[in-house]
């Protein structure tokens, strides 16, 4: 499934448009079309939300903490999106047969009655792309425009089922009106969160397969159709669904339960199950394999140690980027506090020259200390009535200048630790 980075920023200035659908109960279906709520998994709704939330959290801490930096990181990504997925898309074109009313009408009529019943509008085109062996089915997007890619293979398969092809078409259809992949830029860095990111994509698989049950004439229909992707091209026909669908009892197990809540799709066994309405047969899962499940973060198909890889650069370059930003605000704090610190001695030493019209000789004279409560200390220089205060490994030198006869002002300058910028101006008159 491919992201749309540029969709991405179009909704990044939608938030509250998004906000709003939510609050409204409805997502991003249309409010007249009610019945066809019914087709969304319930869960899909919550995890949309949460993973919207904290999406979005992500990217405003990434780019304030990037100084925006994060946002020319993301030009770059479109860019390189833009080639991958114009070659995909030119691909497609290319190498597959466009369905239309002339060009293969029985596939091309099926399609009209799943976008009928699905209402889906404006229609996405579809193709048949050879598929190597391969039994799938996928949408897609580029710019706005929506593909449907049916393997031929797929369709091969299911000449003998009457819905095989209407339920693949149904799923996929499903995606689009659905918008997952509109929807994914907001939520990215969510995603990539053990346990969250993979039921969200189990969760929009599971309101699909709704989809395409949706577009057949019988729940059996649609689940040969699916057990079509463990059977294969014939032995489909033969299958025994209620003997497949028992098989979903060794889901419970400890294993079983710990790669599924990893995955990005439920087992094949669960969704022959809910889709000819036997979810009653589906087990729970093992408690204790949530807690391994913590550990492994989601990356779809890529798997849980590139998704390891990936936050790891993450963090190497908010750590690359937030350190030295750290470091620099925490000098700034230091550098203020020290300069207030010398503001006893500058007094004392302000007063002593108007008054004697010469440098004071020491600190002691004046009864000010050269150590100070915190440790720091405090050095004086007669000849110039210049003043360094050292702490912990910096220093910075305060030297007065005479104003008018009657006012003196004090220029800081950094002498170790510190860099001129870190400093405060410390230039009015004392």
């Amino acid at each position: 499934m491919a992201v749309s980075c540029f969709e991405g920023f179009y909704l990044s200035f939608k938030i509250l448009y998004f906000f709003k659908n939510f609050r409204s109960g409805h997502g991003l279906l249309k409010r007249e079309n009610y019945k066809m709520s019914s087709l969304i998994y319930p869960k899909e709704r919550t995890l949309e939300k949460i993973t919207l939330v904290l999406g979005i959290v992500f990217w405003l801490l990434l780019i304030i903490g990037t100084f925006g930096v994060a946002l020319l990181v993301l030009l770059v990504g479109y860019i390189f999106y833009l080639f991958a997925q114009s070659a995909l898309i030119s691909y497609i074109k290319g190498n597959g047969v466009l369905l239309t009313s002339r060009q293969f009408p029985d596939l091309h009529q099926q399609f009209a009655e799943c976008c009928a019943t699905l209402k889906m509008e404006p229609w996405p085109e579809v193709y048949i792309l050879h598929g190597n062996g391969a039994m799938n089915a996928f949408a897609t997007r580029f710019l706005g425009a929506q593909y449907v890619v049916l393997l031929s293979d797929v369709v091969d398969a299911m000449s003998a089922n009457p819905d095989g092809v209407r339920f693949y078409l149904g799923h996929e259809i499903g995606h689009l009106h659905m918008r997952h992949l509109g929807k994914m830029f907001l939520r990215w860095p969510a995603l990539w969160l053990p346990l969250l990111g993979a039921a969200y994509s189990r969760a929009r698989e599971t309101s699909c397969d709704r989809y395409g049950l949706a577009c057949c004439s019988s729940p059996d229909n649609a689940g040969r159709a699916l057990a079509a992707l463990a059977a294969g091209h014939k032995r489909w026909r033969d299958l025994d669904l209620e003997q497949f669908c028992l098989q979903v009892r060794e889901t419970s197990g400890f294993w079983m339960s710990l790669h599924e809540l990893t995955g990005g799709y439920p087992w094949l066994t669960k969704r022959v199950a809910r889709v000819t309405s036997r979810e009653a047969l589906i087990p729970a899962r093992s408690k204790f394999s949530y807690l391994l499940a913590l550990c492994v973060p989601y990356a779809g198909r890529s798997g849980g140690l590139f998704a390891l890889i990936i936050y790891i650069y993450i963090l190497f370059f908010a750590f690359a980027f937030g350190l030295p930003f750290l470091k620099d605000v925490t000098a700034r704090f230091e550098a203020i506090k020290m300069v207030n610190e010398t503001a006893v001695a500058r007094n004392a030493l302000t007063n002593a020259y108007f008054n004697n019209r010469q440098p004071p000789a020491s600190l002691a004279s004046l009864g000010v200390p050269t150590g100070l409560p915190n440790g720091d200390r405090l050095l004086y220089n007669q000849q110039n009535m210049t003043l360094v205060i050292n702490s912990g490994g910096k220093s910075i030198r305060l030297i007065p200048s005479l104003l008018d006869h009657n006012k003196i002002i004090w220029r800081c300058v950094a002498v170790e630790g510190l860099t001129t910028k870190q400093l405060p101006a410390c230039k009015g008159p004392r």
